[in-house]
């Protein structure tokens, strides 16, 4: 049996008891306010979604085939997940990582960037592209995105948190469970409450996500003093 704290009670609705949430973000707060929280969920049903692992990339990381024979089209599935820009950290789940990383090395923003981007063009799903930025650059704030499908056009939806809540992560994922079509993700963000145990944090939430369709976990926390990084990542295929 999967452990999973009664404490964390959106935890448990959004990812325990969703088959297939997809890929996730997970952005906020420690309870003491110490650190700012990162987090990026990948999950997979075919066997070329299944096969890849999270590896380091820098102060970032990459996605990677674990078994390169069985690599059958990468397009959508080998990107970078986090990149770092001085105080700024992005993370989404494509390509549109590099996107926004050289639209704020321009000094453009995280939204002008997307306003580049859509949808994956992978019908009948449509998977939304989702994508979040941590910016520590004046004290601590975050923003979530989420482009989707709606019916032949791109709905761009935006949410930005002006400063983290102690004890508060929103959480934004690609779909709202299984199906086929995989229907898309719906609402807002979700509220969830952290933890300041790093490795107690990153075990549930790995021990949330279904067990045979889970593949990979990275998770951050930043100190928002001096601005040291705890990371780990946990990749199903070992």
């Amino acid at each position: 049996m999967r452990f999973v704290s009664e404490r964390n009670f959106t935890m448990i609705n959004e990812l325990y008891y969703n088959k297939y949430p997809g890929r996730g973000i997970i952005i906020g707060e420690t309870p003491d306010g110490e650190n700012a929280v990162i987090a990026y969920f990948i999950m997979g049903r075919s066997v070329n979604s299944r096969n890849r692992v999270f590896v380091e990339d820098g102060e970032g990381i990459k996605t990677k085939a674990f078994d390169e024979s069985k690599m059958s089209d990468p397009s959508l599935i080998i990107y970078s997940p986090v990149r770092v820009l001085g105080d700024v950290t992005v993370v989404t789940n494509g390509d549109q990582t590099d996107t926004v990383y050289d639209f704020l090395k321009s000094g453009k923003t995280f939204a002008d960037a997307l306003r580049t981007r859509e949808y994956e063009p992978d019908e009948p799903n449509f998977t939304p592209r989702i994508s979040g930025m941590v910016d520590l650059s004046e004290g601590f704030s975050y923003k979530l995105s989420i482009l989707k499908y709606n019916n032949g056009s791109c709905q761009r939806n935006f949410y930005e948190y002006e400063k983290g809540t102690a004890g508060i992560g929103h959480l934004i994922h690609t779909y709202e469970t299984d199906g086929n079509p995989i229907p898309t993700f719906k609402g807002e963000p979700k509220a969830i409450e952290l933890n300041n145990d790093f490795e107690a944090f990153t075990n549930e939430l790995w021990e949330s996500l279904d067990k045979d369709n889970k593949v990979s976990l990275f998770v951050r926390y930043i100190n928002l003093k001096d601005k040291t990084t705890k990371t780990k990542i946990i990749n199903a295929n070992n």
